[in-house]
């Protein structure tokens, strides 16, 4: 009953949202010949507020048009390198433009879509050529398409490694750097040729027994079957994948949410007074970060569940028991990857450490092979948007791409 219950308010609030945004639009109108504008434009504030207070289930743009090189303006277009009903790997493709290093970013599967990663994108994009996971809507994806676990998830990278060919890099952040990590040791056990070249994991939980965070702790208070009775539910039938199980993206969005409350109370109090204010470009600048922030992603109950119980419960890579299609896996089998971890001194959802213990599982790696970076003063969106992102931690990534190329 939790997506019926959600979905019922989302259909009664629909109409109220869409009468403030006309009302909105309509105060403005009145505001702009208006001899004293400080009720209507509190009133107008209000209204937006009201009709920007709901969630989207659609993938928004990436926005991505075009990319300076060399002081030139080069177009860019999408084009889906590989397509499964689980995700794409789509690739910003560039014209005319000298070959460059092949990168696969690995977006999280974690509630927001992999345009979260919009920034990291945009960054990478002038010096490399760029794949991401661009991962589906489960509630979109029909059932007879069958479950999604965590081993499907490892074969989606590894399939999409292949696809875009021996001698790319894997750049990985947050919650995937365990998947990233497995599939490069996966492929090194099978002397895959499409094995990556470089492994950069972000923010990543390769063993949550380091430093616990609330969402490491919350993890181990409850049994995997409370996971399954209190958060997954069945997609309604109006959707492509009705009757599927699902842990519904509102629900990780509101764990979020919850972890910062009063960040996100502080954020849309100012907005309000932004946006009374006629203060736009500030208004923009929060209405863009909410416009993502609030488009979530169903997951499929598998590969959640899944996740929690190999992760964060049972900690089974760190602890060497982690199994990929019946077959141990086994990290020490790398030994051509040069691996670099980048962690953020706040990060409050990926304590500091966490990351780092990738080099010892990684333990046939030569040192000149490994490097490990400490980002001081910033949170978790820090490691891979930002300026710290763009100016710091962005230049060490290049660097360690073009050492292995």
């Amino acid at each position: 009953m939790l997506y019926q219950a959600y979905q019922a308010h989302a259909d009664i609030m629909g109409p109220v949202r869409k009468f403030a945004g006309i009302a909105a639009r309509a105060a403005g109108v009145k505001l702009n010949g208006a001899a004293s504008p400080t009720v209507l434009s509190n009133l107008t504030a209000a209204y937006e507020l009201i009709a920007r207070a709901g969630l989207s289930h659609e993938r928004p743009a990436y926005g991505i048009d075009t990319v300076t090189i060399n002081g030139q303006e080069v177009a860019v277009t999408e084009e889906a390198a590989d397509t499964t009903p689980f995700g794409t790997l789509l690739r910003f493709k560039k014209e005319a433009v000298a070959a460059q290093p092949r990168v696969l970013l690995v977006a999280p599967l974690s509630g927001h879509f992999a345009t979260l990663l919009r920034t990291t994108v945009r960054t990478m994009l002038p010096e490399h050529d760029v794949f991401i996971t661009d991962w589906h809507n489960a509630r979109d994806v029909a059932p007879e398409h069958g479950p999604f676990g965590f081993d499907d998830y490892i074969s989606h990278l590894i399939r999409f490694l292949e696809t875009i060919g021996p001698g790319a890099h894997v750049v990985a952040v947050c919650q995937p750097c365990v998947a990233a990590l497995v599939s490069a040791s996966v492929m090194a056990q099978a002397d895959n040729r499409a094995q990556p070249r470089s492994m950069t994991l972000m923010a990543g939980p390769i063993d949550t027994r380091v430093n616990p965070t609330k969402v490491n702790v919350l993890a181990k208070t409850k049994t995997i079957d409370w996971f399954e009775r209190h958060l997954i539910a069945r997609v309604p039938h109006r959707y492509g994948g009705g009757g599927r199980q699902v842990y519904p993206g509102f629900v990780q969005l509101a764990a979020f949410m919850s972890m910062n409350i009063e960040r996100h109370i502080k954020a849309h109090h100012e907005l309000y007074e932004n946006l009374a204010n006629g203060e736009t470009v500030k208004a923009a600048q929060t209405k863009a970060f909410y416009d993502e922030y609030f488009a979530v992603l169903d997951l499929t109950a598998e590969f959640y569940l899944e996740t929690v119980q190999l992760v964060f419960q049972e900690h089974t890579l760190p602890m060497g028991a982690l199994t990929y299609q019946n077959r141990k896996v086994e990290p020490r089998a790398i030994k051509r990857t040069t691996l670099f971890t980048v962690e953020g001194e706040k990060d409050d959802i990926c304590a500091v450490g966490q990351t780092l213990a990738a080099h010892d599982l990684c333990s046939s790696l030569r040192p000149y092979r490994k490097r490990h970076h400490m980002q001081a003063g910033v949170g978790h969106y820090g490691v891979f948007s930002g300026k710290s992102w763009q100016q710091q931690i962005y230049p060490m990534v290049k660097n360690i791409i073009l050492q292995s190329d």
